[in-house]
C-alpha cells in the first residue's frame, strides 16, 4: 500500500448539524462498474480495442469476480495488462480485517484512492451471506448515537466504489475464509444474497450513484451481479423526497426506515433530520413506498436506555403505524450497540421484551434485531468507531 495517500481530515459536525452537501474531493479513477454496457463498450474503443471486449471484460468482473490481466486468457495478449488497468482500477485497498462470531463476521476496512477509509461487513447465516455496505465515507445525518455520525461527511461513494465492497466480499467468500456453513455452500458457487445499505453514510444522500449500484447488482450477468432486488435493503433516516423517489425506480428493494422515536421531541434529538421531516411525513412516505412497491416497509428502532424504550413509545408507535393500514410494515428493535465516549448504553432485557410484546399486542410483527459483530465494531451504528 503506498504511504504517500493523504489522511481526509473531516471537521466533526455541531450537534444536530445536517450534511448534505458532500465536501469537494478529487474523483477516483473510472471503473468499468461505473458504466453501462453502452459506456463500458465506448470506453473501451476509446482505448483502441474492439467494441466486443467491454462484455469479455465485464464477464470476468461480474461473473468471474477476477481482476488479473494473467486470467484473463480471452482478450488478446498484446495491450491486455493495459486494458485491464484502464478498465478496472483498484478502487479499494484492504486496510484490515477482523472477525468475530467465530469467523461467521468479518469487517473489512478498506482505504480509498484518497485516503479516505471505508468499512463493509459479511455475515452468514444459516442459508444466507449478507453484506452491510457503506455508501459514502463518513456521514452527514449526525445522530448522536451513532459513531459514523459522529465524525462527519467526509465524501459519496461512486458506484463502483459500493460495487467493488460487495464483489470484494463475494471473493472473500469464494476463498472458504468465511467460517460457517456446511459442505453443500462450499461446494456451490459462492455469492452474496443479501445487501443492505446500512454500513456508512445515508444512501439516500448519494441517492443517484446508490441507485445506479442497486442497479450493477442486479443487473443480470455479465451486465451486473445478478442478485435478486429483494434480497437488497435501502435504509434511510428519512429523507422525504428521496423515498418517493426511489418508489418510482420501480426496483423492489426493502426500504429500511431508521425512525428511533415515535414521537417528535425525542426523534429531533436523536435523528437530527427529524427537524426538516416529521415522524408523521417519514412514516407516511414510508406508507407510500409500499403502496407503490408492494414491499413490506422495515422500521428500526434503537432501543435506548431510558430514553427511547418506554411502553408508552411502544404504544404510540403501534398506535401510529397502525392508522396508516395493516400488513405493511416490521419492526425491528437494534439493542443499542456501544460507541466510544457515548452517554447511552442499550434497554435492559426485561424491558426490551416489554417493548416488543406492547409492540405485538397491536399486531405489529416485530423481531429484535441479531447484533453481529459488536466486539470489533461492527454492528449497527459502530461503523467508524475504531478505523485502522
Amino acid at each position: 500500500m503506498s504511504t504517500d495517500l493523504p489522511t481526509p481530515s473531516t471537521r466533526k459536525p455541531v450537534p444536530g448539524q445536517l450534511t448534505f452537501t458532500a465536501p469537494r474531493r478529487g474523483k477516483p479513477p473510472v471503473h468499468l462498474a461505473d458504466l453501462d454496457e453502452a459506456g463500458r463498450k465506448q470506453a473501451v474503443e476509446a482505448l483502441g480495442h474492439k467494441g466486443f471486449r467491454a462484455k469479455q471484460l465485464s464477464t470476468h468482473y461480474f461473473e468471474h469476480l477476477v481482476t488479473d490481466p494473467e486470467q484473463m486468457t480471452d482478450l488478446p495478449k498484446g495491450g491486455r495488462d493495459e486494458l485491464v488497468s484502464a478498465m478496472l482500477p483498484q478502487l479499494l485497498t484492504p486496510v484490515r480485517s477482523l472477525e468475530a462470531d467465530n469467523g461467521r463476521t468479518i469487517k473489512q476496512v478498506f482505504r480509498l484512492f484518497d485516503g479516505a477509509l471505508v468499512e463493509s461487513v459479511i455475515m452468514r447465516y444459516p442459508g444466507r451471506v449478507t453484506m452491510c455496505i457503506s455508501s459514502q465515507a463518513g456521514c452527514g445525518m449526525n445522530c448522536p448515537f451513532c459513531a459514523t455520525g459522529q465524525e462527519g461527511l467526509t465524501r459519496n461513494l461512486t458506484i463502483a466504489e459500493i460495487v467493488e465492497q460487495v464483489v470484494a466480499g463475494a471473493r472473500y467468500l469464494r476463498s472458504g475464509q468465511l467460517a460457517g456453513g456446511n459442505s453443500e455452500d462450499r461446494e456451490a458457487p459462492l455469492r452474496v444474497s443479501n445487501v443492505v445499505f446500512m454500513g456508512m453514510g445515508e444512501a439516500l444522500a448519494n441517492y443517484r450513484q446508490a441507485v445506479n449500484a442497486i442497479r450493477r447488482l442486479t443487473e443480470a450477468p455479465p451486465s451486473g451481479l445478478g442478485m435478486s432486488a429483494r434480497g437488497l435493503t435501502m435504509s434511510t433516516v428519512g429523507l422525504v423526497p428521496a423515498i418517493d423517489k426511489l418508489a418510482a425506480e420501480g426496483i423492489p428493494v426493502t426500504l429500511a426506515l431508521s425512525l428511533h422515536a415515535p414521537d417528535d421531541e425525542l426523534r429531533n434529538e436523536l435523528v437530527p433530520i427529524n427537524t426538516r421531516w416529521s415522524v408523521d411525513e417519514a412514516l407516511d412516505a414510508a406508507y407510500r413506498y409500499y403502496q407503490t412497491t408492494g414491499r413490506r416497509v422495515s422500521i428500526e428502532y434503537a432501543l435506548i436506555k431510558d430514553i427511547n424504550d418506554h411502553a408508552w413509545r411502544a404504544d404510540l408507535l403501534g398506535e401510529k403505524l397502525n392508522a396508516r393500514g395493516k400488513g405493511w410494515v416490521h419492526v425491528n428493535p437494534i439493542p443499542l450497540n456501544p460507541t466510544p465516549g457515548s452517554k447511552w448504553t442499550a434497554s435492559r432485557k426485561g424491558v426490551e421484551q416489554q417493548f416488543v410484546e406492547r409492540l405485538r399486542a397491536h399486531g405489529i410483527p416485530t423481531t429484535v434485531r441479531d447484533t453481529r459483530g459488536s466486539d470489533i465494531d461492527g454492528a449497527c451504528g459502530q461503523l467508524a468507531a475504531s478505523t485502522a
